[in-house]
């Protein structure tokens, strides 16, 4: 298991943060060369699921997530279902005020191909990691200027 946490904070209202979160198909405008949608149940309770696809023209991966929880407007967290990405995510909005919050992203993430995927997990982190960063930095921009429905 691998674990990574990024955090960001917010010059928004946790419940708008979590709003602008839990847009799942606005997600493609933060989370990099990612888009999401709902697949099953309303995309906002436990046992929905989610399918998440990262790439570019096509080729990249496709991750099948279900809402294993669901704590408006603190937490929401996934488990991944797929064959390439197994583990859990969690989404945490931790409020600091009425117009400021803390965004954690955290990912327990369980390496595919035995001993050769945690080799390649060990090379792949970084990039990873950075790209989660970028995002939740997006994501913080998006949050700040988010409209319902926009």
């Amino acid at each position: 298991m691998s674990d990574l946490a990024v955090s960001v904070e917010v010059g928004a209202p946790a419940g708008t943060t979590w709003l602008a979160l839990t847009d799942w198909e606005r997600q493609r405008e933060w989370i990099t060369a990612t888009t999401v949608r709902v697949v099953s149940g309303n995309g906002r309770s436990v046992g929905s699921r989610l399918e998440a696809f990262t790439g570019i023209g096509g080729i990249g991966v496709t991750d099948l997530m279900e809402i294993t929880s669901w704590e408006p407007p603190v937490r929401c967290t996934v488990r991944h279902l797929g064959g390439v990405v197994k583990g859990t995510g969690t989404f945490h909005v931790q409020a600091k005020g009425p117009t400021r919050c803390v965004f954690v992203w955290a990912e327990e993430l369980i390496p595919p191909f035995g001993p050769v995927g945690k080799l390649g997990w060990l090379l792949v982190k970084p990039a990873f990691a950075s790209a989660l960063r970028h995002s939740v930095r997006t994501f913080a921009r998006f949050a700040e200027n988010y409209e319902v429905g926009g």
